[in-house]
């Protein structure tokens, strides 16, 4: 027989997994959001005017957050039921296969109205897949973690988002150097194809690492009656409430400065390109910060970290714009890194591991996704609502409402983690969770 890994080389190979499937995951699914806005109006919409297969192409995209939340549900009840492992594993395949396969998809020309139908069907397996992956991958480094670096180590998962997110925009920036003919052809598939591989390495990775022994220890110790997901509504309603608040103000900041802006700066006279080099910077900073505001979590508890962030979110609102407003490439970079940076990274650090700490054992997998997933499909309307609040007030770099906008968000974030117990020395193996304890405050463990 095999010798069984250390308690520290298990922990070691789960947060590598969740690392490593968290950025496949994420960079197929942001993978879509690139190429729909440079080739898929062309290559599946050709029927349709450019104006009106653009629109259409980045219709798609909203399929795929509301299938994000559908999986939060569906996924999160097979692994409160099930166990963490299975569920991965599935939301992986399930993930790879249906990015590869876009990248076989015929075009409209070769098969007609089939091909857009066809690239919505899999955009829908996509979201479905990314919101299982989450509340898994944070389940299965939180749960194997000790107290003192349950943060440290949860943050794998936040680092493989931001991780797929890079390597999403720069695999379509190199295949957009090809010519117009050879892209639309074939350069814009192989992106796609090299999922097949990676969902290979991720596989790999993903089927050596235990189950939870949180999991594993409720379920000989106590099986829940009833769905999941109808127990967390019934039970838990105000904690699903707080941890989609708390979240929202980071969720919406990045929708604003991340990807608003991608689209605001030509309006104004930036090039298309220091944008995207002001998000790509910025995100590998805040990568890199990721696991420093995560560690500091388990130091100082969650709550203030958190809190910084979105406070900060909100006292950059207005200064950030006034800087991207200048007309200076310098101060426009500088005030998306402040924002993504400074506001949003220590919230998106430290989320893993304070939603799995909210959350009793047994509803912990649906908890953690719903929580999560419904913030992003409320802060997926971001950019849309920054683009009408802009044309209200009639364009030009008026954007005092969308500053408001995202400083009322973000103060809502901040009453959210007022009202948030801290959870740093929370016992995962606890059946009761955030709710249950507001009738015993001496319970939660103060800062």
């Amino acid at each position: 027989m095999a010798p069984t890994p250390s308690k520290g080389t298990q922990l070691r190979r789960v947060a590598t997994s969740s690392y490593l499937g968290t950025t496949i995951e994420y960079y197929d699914f942001l993978l879509y959001a690139t190429a729909a806005a440079l080739v898929f109006s062309k290559v599946f919409f050709a029927d349709l005017s450019p104006s009106w297969g653009t629109i259409v192409a980045l219709a798609t995209l909203a399929v795929g957050y509301v299938a994000r939340f559908a999986g939060a549900i569906i996924f999160g009840h097979f692994g409160d039921r099930l166990g963490r492992k299975a569920v991965l594993v599935t939301t992986m395949v399930i993930m790879g296969v249906t990015s590869g396969i876009i990248g076989l998809l015929p075009g409209s020309e070769q098969i007609g109205h089939a091909a857009p139908l066809l690239l919505v069907v899999l955009r829908i397996l996509q979201g479905l897949a990314v919101g299982g992956e989450f509340g898994g991958a944070v389940l299965m480094t939180s749960e194997h973690a000790g107290t003192k670096r349950r943060g440290l180590a949860s943050s794998a998962t936040a680092m493989g988002a931001a991780t797929g997110a890079v390597l999403a925009t720069g695999a379509m920036t190199l295949v957009a150097q090809l010519p117009e003919d050879q892209l639309l052809t074939w350069g814009w598939r192989i992106p796609f194809l090299v999922s097949f591989l990676l969902v290979g390495v991720g596989l790999y990775c993903r089927l050596r690492v235990a189950e939870s022994p949180v999991f594993l220890a409720r379920r000989e110790e106590h099986q829940p009656a009833g769905t999941p997901i109808v127990t967390l509504l019934r039970t838990h309603p105000t904690t699903v409430l707080k941890s989609t608040c708390f979240l929202l103000g980071a969720t919406v900041g990045q929708g604003v400065f991340a990807i608003f802006v991608m689209s605001y700066a030509p309006t104004i006279g930036y090039a298309h390109s220091t944008a995207i080099s002001a998000v790509l910077i910025s995100t590998l900073i805040g990568l890199v910060a990721t696991p420093l505001y995560a560690s500091l979590s388990d130091r100082i508890g969650r709550r203030p970290v958190v809190a910084g962030g979105t406070i900060f979110m909100a006292a950059l609102a207005y200064p950030a714009f006034l800087l991207i407003n200048s007309g200076s490439v310098g101060l426009f970079m500088l005030a998306v890194a402040a924002v993504l940076v400074l506001a949003m990274t220590p919230v998106v650090a430290v989320a893993p591991v304070m939603l799995s700490e909210l959350f009793p054992t047994q509803i912990r997998y649906t908890g953690v996704s719903t929580a999560y997933q419904l913030a992003h499909l409320m802060a997926g309307f971001t950019p849309l609502i920054a683009a009408s609040l802009l044309a209200a007030v009639g364009g030009g770099t008026n954007t005092g409402l969308i500053s408001a906008f995202v400083l009322v968000i973000s103060l809502l974030s901040t009453l959210a983690v007022w009202w948030t117990p801290e959870t740093r020395a929370r016992d995962l193996t606890d059946l009761k969770g955030d709710e249950s304890r507001s009738e015993h405050p001496e319970a939660v463990p103060s800062t």
